[in-house]
């Protein structure tokens, strides 16, 4: 089972980059969070009046990367030293803080912290927060993967030991022989994909958007079949599961695996929302709702513009 880490330690572009490359880290997004102002946007984070910093948001496999490991990573890709300030970003949103989702956390934080402070390492106080994590606020569409979509790569730098060696590998289960594989992680940029997608396929699954309601594959088709992520043809949902909601958008109330889709929060456009996302290619495909058909009361609620439907 993937946990969850959540750290802040300067501007939030390069530690992303930066974590995203570790061992065990399956997905990393860049946020908001540790303030006391709802749905902020990086305008109303930078006037240093909300309380948040800017953060990132890490889904790890302890299996294979433990906490204490991300830890020993964080220490080392910033300095813990300079209050409000990493670098030339100054302001409270660029604070080092470790936010703990459990007190196993808080307690191997506080080891971890301790441990730094005796091996003499600074010469001056060490000035990390720890504190309970709080609502995280995604950030804006445009500084997720910043680095990976504007080709940067001088950002955190991580030792050997703790990187990724050769492409990322997760299960995916396969309809067509029924069993579970490893898959590559597919990462392209966004030029890359604009090379494989139309406009509007790249509008909904890299920018986040939605199609227009009744414009695509509502109606049921008169043959079996899977429909598959249009990104990296991953299989995502079975016409079994596929039901009329009259929204004007494909539903489904089940995937045919939950290791081929991640959920994820989206506080976006004011609203509370699940995002499903493709697990192998993180295609934005839609959102869930709790109005679905028995037997999962689910409504997986998917924009064509992500499917492509293949009969058999």
């Amino acid at each position: 089972m993937l946990k969850k880490a959540t750290f802040a330690a300067g501007c939030f572009w390069g530690v992303e980059a930066a974590f995203r490359e570790a061992k065990g880290v399956v997905s990393a997004r860049v946020g908001y969070t540790g303030g006391h102002f709802n749905n902020p946007t990086y305008e109303d984070v930078c006037s240093d009046k909300t309380g948040h910093a800017e953060a990132v948001e890490i889904e790890y496999d302890p299996k294979k990367f433990s906490y204490q490991e991300l830890l020993d990573v964080f220490w080392q890709i910033h300095n813990p030293t300079t209050p409000n300030r990493q670098g030339p970003d100054t302001g409270s949103q660029y604070r080092s803080v470790i936010f703990y989702n459990n007190p196993q956390q808080k307690a191997l934080a506080l080891e971890s912290k301790e441990k730094l402070l005796q091996s003499k390492a600074y010469k001056v106080p060490i000035v990390t927060e720890i504190i309970p994590a709080k609502e995280f606020y995604p950030a804006e569409v445009y500084h997720q993967r910043y680095y990976e979509k504007h080709g940067i790569t001088r950002g955190c730098a991580i030792p050997a030991q703790f990187q990724k060696t050769g492409a990322q590998k997760i299960p995916i289960y396969i309809v067509s022989t029924g069993k579970i594989e490893e898959a590559e992680k597919i990462v392209r940029t966004d030029e890359e994909w604009k090379k494989i997608l139309t406009p509007e396929q790249f509008r909904v699954t890299r920018l986040k958007g939605t199609e227009a309601p009744f414009t695509g594959m509502c109606a049921l088709p008169k043959k079996n079949g899977i429909y598959k992520c249009v990104s990296c043809a991953t299989d995502l949902f079975s016409i079994s599961t596929k039901f009329e909601s009259a929204t004007g958008w494909p539903s489904f109330y089940q995937p045919v695996s939950e290791l081929n889709i991640v959920l994820q929060p989206d506080n976006s456009a004011g609203m509370r929302r699940t995002e499903a996302l493709c697990a192998r290619c993180g295609a934005h495909l839609g959102h869930v709702f709790d109005d679905g058909p028995p037997p999962t009361g689910k409504r997986y609620c998917i924009n064509s513009a992500a499917l492509k439907f293949i009969e058999g």
